[in-house]
């Protein structure tokens, strides 16, 4: 039943490409990478959000309307923060605020670069030798801050627009979504290719990441559901727990969600798929070319240094002991003319338990004639 599963679904080519990118997922450790990356969003929220209103109020200290737009425009990009943090003024600081925003900022806002750079160097098994020095992944991390700043921009443009297309009923909000979705697009697109060392074109990263941009706008409605069932009907001590619990949940899961978007580029660039339905649970397997080439793949990731070698070569499967012999292992016995009856004896306990290690026995004994 299961060899007629595995072959029906490697040559399904919508089920292999599934499957193998959820063995990619398991492989790479992936729900850790996310939980990595969840842990420096979280920390860096709340400083980057006092650091944004302080740095837009020496900016635009005579537009407070455009200040509170965009500050607004941030926070509404996450919907379980608590009312006592979707007041702008409530965020701004003096010297105070600005030296733990700074440093808080900067410690958790580059920590999550630096974990996004990690998982997107490990899924798309980058050589550890070639991977960005400390300098440079930093500075690629407030390169993807940037981007992640512009963006915020973008959609407080958007959120204009909205208000202004207000009129135009159904076609005014599908025009704002589709705009949404399209800004979100770009802001993925560029963060896949800035992330890694591989380069990346356009069209390898592009797949994943309109998937990722409808995945965080699913993400962003399943948060307003949750603040309006559930925060908005705790108790005071509860919603507290409620927002903390519901924010992490609510990161991890766009963690989540860019890691399986980026296990889909990869499959789908470097052709890891159809794979072996048994090969995570079992050595007794026949591996596929995809198999071979992602396992080979996440050895050479370990690479430390230019000069050193990884070689990657994989040996036949044991026969299972438990499985009908072939034909050339059954017991047969035939006539030799020169030295009368020869019998192949059956393959014994012993025999059995070595060629579950990979040899096989076969022992020819004469019977002596009577």
């Amino acid at each position: 039943m299961l060899r007629w599963l595995d072959r029906l679904q490697q040559r399904s080519r919508a089920a292999g490409f599934v499957i193998a990118v959820v063995y990619k997922y398991v492989d790479d450790q992936a729900n850790y990478l996310a939980a990595l990356i969840t842990y420096y969003a979280f920390v860096s929220l709340f400083p980057l959000l006092l650091l944004l209103t302080t740095a837009l109020g020496v900016v635009l200290w005579n537009r407070p309307e455009w200040r509170a737009d965009i500050v607004d425009s941030a926070i509404s990009q996450l919907p379980l923060i608590g009312d006592q943090l979707s007041e702008p003024a409530s965020l701004s600081g003096g010297t105070t605020g600005v030296v733990i925003g700074v440093v808080g900022a900067l410690y958790g806002g580059l920590g999550v670069g630096q974990a996004l750079q990690n998982a997107m160097d490990s899924v798309w098994s980058v050589p550890r030798f070639t991977r960005r020095d400390p300098i440079k992944a930093r500075l690629h991390s407030l390169l993807l801050l940037t981007v992640l700043g512009s963006a915020v921009i973008g959609t407080t443009v958007l959120t204009g627009l909205g208000k202004n297309w207000a009129g135009l009923g159904f076609f005014g909000t599908a025009g704002v979504v589709i705009a949404s979705l399209a800004l979100n697009t770009a802001v993925c697109v560029v963060a896949f290719r800035v992330t890694t060392v591989r380069p990346l074109t356009l069209a390898q990263v592009l797949p994943g990441a309109v998937l990722a941009a409808l995945l965080w706008q699913m993400l962003q409605w399943f948060g307003a559901t949750y603040v309006n069932h559930v925060v908005a009907s705790a108790s005071v001590t509860n919603s507290v727990f409620a927002i903390v619990l519901g924010l992490l949940a609510f990161l991890y899961l766009v963690s989540v969600s860019l890691m399986v978007c980026a296990e889909i580029n990869v499959v789908r660039v470097d052709g890891l798929h159809p794979r072996a339905l048994l090969t995570p649970f079992t050595d007794n397997v026949d591996l596929t070319d995809a198999d071979r080439k992602a396992y080979a793949g996440q050895a050479e990731a370990q690479r430390a240094k230019s000069f050193q070698q990884v070689a990657v070569s994989f040996e036949e499967p044991a026969p299972d002991a438990d499985a009908e012999p072939a034909p050339d292992e059954r017991t047969e016995t035939a006539e030799n003319p020169a030295a009368g009856p020869v019998r192949e004896s059956r393959r014994t306990s012993a025999g059995a338990l070595l060629s579950a290690f990979g040899r096989r026995t076969a022992r020819v004994t004469p019977v002596q004639s009577q």
